[in-house]
């Protein structure tokens, strides 16, 4: 098996390099061998290249099983054109590989129940995922740009669309995940005002009639971002488009307690063994406030592979084996930074790992 690591900029090399030392533990135990190689995106690929992502690189993930993603981004590159940025290389590592269904879980752990954005009331229990479309929708449509009309003012305009067959894929994605949870799927657009919201509605209905023993209902946007609020157990698998899915998986991720636990996964089509070439990462983007001060919470990183050994080494019971020493540890006290209550005494990036680490060989 072959696995690619980009650890990026920001936290995002410090958060990486805990979670290989986890890939480490795991690698004698996955029954085949594992090849490990590296390479740069983001801002670290632009100071070596210009380029966000190298098509040496994309061609390195394209014939991987599986990419481990850190961060991208910081204030230095800010000034570049938006096509430039080291946001980018992300951009295109996922249309290229066509990884069109990313799945957010927000899991609300008992011992963070403090920890949460809401009452603990609300959270308790909370298991949710959101499958996000990734390769279309408003962040690739065409047209796109600025210009300057006749009057003098300066226009923006951005372009959402999306067919048929991009709307089915990523919500038969959603309806498989959900046969193996609650049997529930959220469907969210805006229906009610945008045509792509109309056809989306369409489709998952279409697709839905596939899956009778999965449940669908259907949301506006802006209510569900209001019942993640309100009501979130409600939920058991919402999905939706590029756009309304990288909003709402955020808000569903702070449920939890902090973007530092919520990892990801980015999925192709599956393979004739169920398994499917992925790109994971870590919700929590590269966080330049805190990086090289060793506090990044690690833990987002190393479920990110978690979500690797259950979606693209096709090893469900080693990912299950990591959630639980996760858990463990949580269960156990320790705490970094950004889910530390008042009267904890926090730890850092590499005490979190070494604590995971004791977990799995206890």
């Amino acid at each position: 098996m072959k696995l690619l690591v980009l650890a990026g900029d920001g936290i995002g090399p410090e958060v990486t390099e805990q979670a290989l030392r986890v890939v480490d533990w795991f690698a004698p135990r996955l029954g085949r061998p594992l090849q490990i190689r590296h390479g740069l995106v983001g801002g670290a690929s632009i100071e070596a290249c210009d380029e966000a992502v190298s098509d040496a690189v994309v061609a390195e993930a394209k014939a991987s099983d599986a990419v481990l993603f850190g961060a991208v981004g910081g204030e230095r590159w800010d000034a570049r054109p938006v096509g430039r940025r080291p946001e980018s290389g992300i951009i295109r590592l996922r249309r290229e590989l066509d990884v069109f269904a990313n799945l957010r879980p927000a899991i609300a752990y008992p011992e963070l129940a403090d920890a949460s954005a809401l009452r603990p009331e609300l959270v308790d229990g909370l298991d949710i995922v959101v499958v996000r479309e990734l390769t279309s929708g408003v962040y690739f449509g065409q047209p796109r740009g600025q210009e300057t009309t006749a009057t003098g003012a300066r226009r923006a305009f951005d372009t959402q669309a999306y067919t048929d067959a991009e709307i089915a894929r990523v919500c038969r994605a959603a309806f498989e995940l959900a046969r193996g949870r609650s049997g529930r799927v959220c469907s969210v657009d805006k229906a009610n005002v945008m045509e792509t919201g109309r056809l989306w509605r369409t489709v998952a209905a279409e697709v839905g009639a596939e899956f009778p023993d999965v449940e669908l209902s259907h949301m506006y946007a802006d209510n569900c971002a209001m019942q993640l609020l309100r009501r979130p157990r409600q939920f058991d698998v919402i999905v939706t488009d590029n756009l309304f899915g990288d909003i709402l998986s955020d808000a569903a991720a702070m449920l939890t307690g902090s973007l530092g636990l919520a990892p990801s996964a980015s999925l192709g089509r599956p393979r004739t063994d169920g398994s499917a070439l992925g790109l994971y990462e870590p919700v929590h983007g590269s966080a330049p406030d805190i990086a090289g001060q060793g506090v990044a919470n690690p833990l987002a990183a190393i479920l990110s592979f978690a979500l690797c050994l259950k979606h693209s080494f096709a090893r469900p019971d080693l990912a299950l084996q990591l959630d639980a020493a996760v858990r463990r540890t949580l269960s156990q006290g320790f705490r970094t930074p950004d889910i530390a209550g008042p009267q904890a005494r926090p730890i850092g990036t590499v005490a979190m790992t070494d604590a995971v680490l004791a977990a799995l060989d206890t």
